[in-house]
């Protein structure tokens, strides 16, 4: 049976609609998994992972800065208290159950947030421009990512060293205890975190489901996952 995959979803536009862009689900069926779509409106963790082999937490808006003491900024956007609740919820779930969990830009920085970390509120206010991490107002760009050769992250990607989608611009800042950063931009910033002790827990600030579809390296991560997800 194909190992089942859930994948949260953006929070609630102004149409009342919960959507997600079929890059995501479409990885995961290429990969030889099922994808279910989760939305954050009906909070029940220990169901959800009752039912699934492993997570996607996706991208999507910022969280908001008071889950992790920060302060305002005027660039923060598409916050949604229900999605941040039940997301957090979902990754201290994940770190007691060992599901197999891939998080995604938005999804690395909950997952910092969720295990104690904090976010840099606006990228270009500590790095500079030197690095585009994504283009104005708000569109996709591309940028190295430098891996660790040491990392399970260099094992799935057999790269340490390759061009990859970025669409944020807030990121890690203090790294939460259980994680190690395994990978970061040409500017220093934080691009991917594991957690040694869990099963299979690997999140990237990229989004490698925008080119999954043409870029092997991207792939692999997806099927990463799946493969993870498919053992008992």
């Amino acid at each position: 049976m194909k190992p089942l995959i859930g994948i949260t979803t953006y929070g609630r536009d102004e149409k009342n609609h919960f959507t997600l862009p079929a890059e995501y689900s479409e990885a995961v069926h290429r990969a030889g998994g099922t994808a279910l779509l989760l939305p954050p409106d009906a909070p029940d963790v220990d169901r959800w992972a009752a039912a699934v082999d492993g997570f996607i937490l996706a991208g999507g808006g910022d969280i908001d800065p008071a889950r992790y003491d920060g302060a305002a900024h005027d660039s923060v956007y598409m916050v949604d208290g229900e999605r941040d609740a039940i997301e957090l919820a979902l990754v201290r779930r994940i770190v007691e159950s060992g599901h197999p969990t891939l998080g995604i830009c938005r999804g690395a920085q909950t997952l910092n947030v969720a295990l104690g970390g904090t976010l840099h509120a606006h990228v270009p206010d500590v790095a500079g421009d030197a690095v585009d991490h994504r283009l104005p107002p708000r569109e996709p760009t591309s940028h190295a990512i430098e891996v660790e050769a040491e990392s399970r992250l260099a094992s799935i990607t057999g790269e340490l060293r390759f061009d990859a989608p970025s669409w944020h611009h807030q990121a890690i800042d203090r790294v939460a205890a259980p994680l190690r950063v395994v990978a970061r931009a040409p500017d220093t910033i934080v691009e991917a975190v594991e957690m040694p002790e869990h099963r299979w827990l690997v999140a990237v600030q990229w989004h490698p489901e925008l080119s999954a579809a043409r870029d092997p390296v991207q792939q692999r991560i997806f099927d990463a996952l799946v493969a993870a997800a498919r053992r008992p």
